[in-house]
């Protein structure tokens, strides 16, 4: 080959393909054996592809009298049991799918896009609120106390709670009445799951006189409401917490030596490692200024053990709860 024989008189092997215009990396190929076009981006047929006799024969055991009602789910089974077997489940899916044949015809309400709930924003304590309703095992197997718990998303300071043998949002509203009139709340967002006694008349009635915005979560999506759910969190991996509770007043009793552990020596890592009541109050603007200026003196003294900044200990002024994203801003903008 005449690349091989320039390189043999001294020539560099780029310079050799050069000249003849061919590629190096080619050549290389040819070196190692290589068969065929390696490249990354050239289009090649799956080994496994069906042919179009075989797909055609998919829609037309789809389509057929005796399968049309059935999903690909039984339709294969069935098949195989005849000894037929074309392709597997997800394949017939993916053909019907490709021929528009999985629109939904049954008589039972078809599944519906649920919107992410709006962004809510808090500069504050006392301007965005989240609640939910966990259960506290009782004694009696199947028996559960219900334990009802507001946090303000700002501070994350538990703001009220109670315990009660049911759920309803009869209760719920009087806590909301209670809470409010202890704090002389004039307006706050309410965000909460999609329960019965979150969506409750009562409730809603209640909310709307006391000049509360309720916010709700997707049905079954929990990562919507994630501050109350932390919380629960927090509190059943609290060391001591028991197996079941005898009683609601020995619930109640563990609540709240939970509650003033939470709000006043709890070094919340969402917060920047204060407690929920120094944010609550404003006392970690003083602690975080510290701890920066704590970090800046111990760099400057050995900065060779520094290999970039210090630690962030920047008070943050908002807080949100479910924050739009970029995509979902530009979703609702084309809708």
């Amino acid at each position: 080959m005449a690349v091989n024989l320039a390189i043999q008189n001294g020539a560099r092997k780029s310079k050799a393909c050069d000249t003849i215009g061919l590629n190096i990396r080619t050549l290389e190929r040819w070196e190692k054996n290589i068969i065929g076009d390696r490249r990354s981006l050239i289009l090649k047929n799956p080994v496994n592809k069906l042919t179009n006799t075989e797909r055609n024969c998919v829609l037309q055991i789809c389509c057929s009298d005796e399968y049309k009602d059935m999903t690909p789910n039984e339709i294969v089974p069935i098949l195989a049991a005849k000894g037929t077997f074309i392709a597997s489940e997800s394949t017939y899916y993916r053909i019907l799918k490709a021929e528009g044949l999985l629109n939904h015809r049954s008589d039972c309400k078809p599944s519906q896009k649920r919107n992410k709930p709006d962004e809510l924003k808090a500069t504050g304590p006392n301007q965005v609120w989240s609640w939910d309703i966990t259960y506290l095992l009782s004694p009696i197997k199947g028996m559960y106390y219900y334990l009802y718990m507001f946090e303000d998303v700002w501070s994350r300071v538990v703001i009220g709670w109670a315990i009660h043998e049911n759920e309803s949002a009869e209760i719920a509203s009087e806590m909301m009445k209670k809470i409010c009139s202890e704090k002389n709340i004039k307006e706050v967002k309410l965000h909460s799951d999609n329960g019965g006694p979150m969506k409750g008349a009562t409730m809603l009635a209640t909310l709307r006189n006391l000049g509360v915005i309720p916010s709700f979560s997707r049905p079954r999506v929990s990562n919507d409401n994630p501050y109350s759910e932390s919380l629960f969190k927090t509190l059943k991996y609290r060391a001591g917490y028991p197996k079941y509770f005898s009683s609601i007043s020995d619930a109640e009793m563990w609540v709240a030596q939970f509650v003033q552990w939470y709000n006043n020596e709890h070094i919340h890592s969402g917060i920047k490692f204060v407690t929920p009541m120094q944010r609550h109050t404003g006392e970690d603007k003083i602690i975080l200024e510290k701890r920066r200026i704590t970090y800046t003196i111990a760099k400057n003294k050995h900065p060779q053990r520094w290999s970039g900044s210090t630690r962030n200990w920047d008070w943050e002024e908002c807080v949100f709860l479910n924050p739009t994203k970029t995509e979902d801003l530009l979703t609702k903008i084309a809708s």
